[in-house]
Parts: structure tokens; C-alpha cells; sequence
């Protein structure tokens, strides 16, 4: 765990890895219903993403996410990724804030 500190007050990280800020859209598979979603950051261990999908802490995802190159997870591409949601927040117009951690990631096959 690393700490932050802000001229009014000590946080501690509980994240395992740095996000890195990345925008990209991600399709989300919820108890059976799917949506569109986009993320705010992404870790090797981690994600941070806006869905209109409800859903709680302890929910269970399936993502289909176009990771960037250099998170370490290889070179990047379409991904496959099993996530557990650790905290949702409202987000107002942009729908719910759902911070996940990974518990499978699964690069698929290029088409070419």
C-alpha cells in the first residue's frame, strides 16, 4: 500500500497497482444483460468505468475491453476480463461508477 498525501489530509491507497487514465469502451455482461460502458482507468490488477448497468459491490462482471499496450498485460488488444466489483458510486449523467478488480483477463484472437 502506498500513501497519498494532500495538504489537508493523509489517504491511504488501497489499490495493489497505478491506474493509468484511459478512455475507451468497454462492453459489460451483468446477470445476463449486457451494456455499453467506458473507462475512466485502467491498472494490471484493476478498472475504473462508467455503465448505466445497476449493480452492487460484490457483483460479478464479464468485460470485453480493448486494453492499451503497456499495462502490463502484454501487448494489448481485445480482452476478455472476469471482474469482481469493489465499490459503485452515482455519477450523475454519465450513470454509475464502478471500480472492479480483475480476476481473469483472457486476450482473444486477432481477426484479421
Amino acid at each position: 500500500m502506498t500513501e497519498k498525501t494532500t495538504p489537508t489530509s493523509t489517504t491511504i491507497e488501497k489499490r495493489s497497482r497505478e491506474r493509468v487514465p484511459v478512455r475507451v469502451p468497454v462492453k459489460v455482461r451483468h446477470e445476463g444483460n449486457e451494456h455499453e460502458g467506458l473507462t475512466r482507468d485502467l491498472s494490471s490488477s484493476g478498472i475504473f468505468l462508467y455503465s448505466e448497468s445497476k449493480m452492487k459491490a460484490g457483483s460479478k462482471l464479464e468485460l470485453v475491453i480493448m486494453l492499451p499496450p503497456g499495462l502490463g498485460l502484454g501487448s494489448g488488444g481485445w480482452t476478455l476480463c472476469q471482474a469482481s466489483v469493489v465499490r459503485v458510486e452515482e455519477s450523475g449523467e454519465k450513470g454509475m461508477g464502478i471500480a472492479a478488480t480483475f480476476d481473469r483477463i483472457e486476450c482473444l484472437p486477432e481477426i484479421v
